[in-house]
């Protein structure tokens, strides 16, 4: 019995490292994977990365330029509209101004100091 018993535990001892060694084999395979997954993602998107910097490039001194010029502007009316969800999106008349409808179904605005109880 004991000689079953020390072999049992020896052959269990010895299984053991090589249960391991699978398992650690089996992350590495893990992170291989994923390795190669995020590399395969990298050259599909880089492409368009590199359009997305060319964009800016050209067109960030014009989006800086506008910004300086119409950000206050900007800035005014988002202060001065409490609901964007009761307008229509903006349009463009064939004289270039843009203009911004209220919706027909929105509710009429409060008159100056009337508070919606």
């Amino acid at each position: 019995m004991k000689q079953t018993a020390t072999a049992l535990l020896i052959a269990l001892s010895l299984s053991s490292p090589v249960a391991a060694e699978e398992e650690n084999d089996g992350f590495s395979l893990m992170e291989r994977g994923m390795e190669l997954f995020f590399r395969g993602m990298i050259s599909e998107i880089d492409p368009a990365l590199e359009e997305l910097k060319k964009f800016m490039d050209d067109a960030g001194p014009a989006v800086h330029n506008f910004m300086l010029e119409m950000g206050p502007r900007l800035g005014a009316i988002l202060d001065e509209v409490e609901d964007w969800s009761v307008y229509e999106a903006p349009e463009m008349l064939p004289n270039g101004d843009i203009i911004i409808r209220r919706k027909p179904d929105a509710p009429k605005p409060l008159e100056d100091g009337e508070i919606e109880l």
